[in-house]
């Protein structure tokens, strides 16, 4: 619990919240950046080149083994900042989560308007008939022949609905997230670095009062906000304070 940031919420009629991989890091999904993150883990290749289109589409078989090795997470639970962020929009403070995360934590802890920037690991469609399959369904094709997930229906490649480098943004989330962010008085940025472009550039389109970052470490955004809180996300949400 922070007292500066329960008194900027207290004056909030519009709140959006816009969440990098810190907000899940309290849940026991790991982040990519930190230093027992994702990419400075030794594999065969870089972790950003097997997350690449281009490494799906040449490399398919060793694309989803690691796809399941490394972004499939299990057990993981929203943590305290996920559940304060669905009590707020339940108040009708919080009007939109934009999330570059693809876990759907946010979801799980009720929240309903959440732009998922970079998609979401509980999606995945056939890229020849479109048909939706859920999570376990890439993680049962680990058993069977080359790994890679086809549709029942007309044996097509089953790909994630997630973002992966060298592909585009949804359109359409990316309009919704800037409307909610322009139309807001207070931003709160938290567990984020704002590394990651286009994601990152969002934050332009906020013309609110109340611009709050919430990381463990420095941002490129500090310099612009009202208030800077260096600790965990869930610690700095908690409406309780923490011991």
């Amino acid at each position: 619990m922070v007292p500066a940031l329960e008194n900027i919420l207290a004056k909030t009629k519009s709140l959006v919240f816009f969440g990098g991989a810190g907000v899940s890091t309290e849940s026991g999904i790991p982040d990519f950046r930190s230093v027992d993150g994702l990419y400075h883990q030794k594999f065969r290749y870089p972790p950003e080149v097997m997350l690449s289109h281009s490494f799906y589409e040449s490399h398919t078989a060793e694309f989803f083994d690691f796809y399941r090795k490394k972004l499939i997470v299990h057990g993981a639970k929203p943590n305290a900042a996920h559940l304060r962020l669905a009590k707020l929009e339940r108040q009708g403070v919080c009007k939109a989560v934009v999330t570059q995360n693809i876990d759907g934590l946010h979801q799980a802890a009720g929240s309903q308007t959440v732009y998922e920037l970079h998609g979401s690991t509980l999606r995945n469609y056939c890229t020849r008939c479109g048909k939706f399959y859920p999570v376990e369904f890439i993680e049962q094709a680990g058993d069977q022949g080359d790994g890679i997930p086809r549709c029942t229906a007309c044996g097509g490649i089953v790909k994630p609905d997630v973002v992966l480098y060298e592909e585009g943004l949804d359109e359409q989330t990316l309009e919704n997230a800037v409307r909610a962010i322009a139309a807001a008085d207070t931003l709160i940025v938290g567990g984020t670095s704002l590394a990651v472009y286009p994601a990152a550039g969002l934050l332009r389109y906020f013309r609110g009062d109340e611009l709050v970052v919430i990381n463990k470490q420095p941002t490129p955004a500090d310099g612009m906000a009202t208030l800077v809180v260096n600790q965990p996300i869930g610690q700095a949400l908690a409406e309780e304070p923490t011991r």
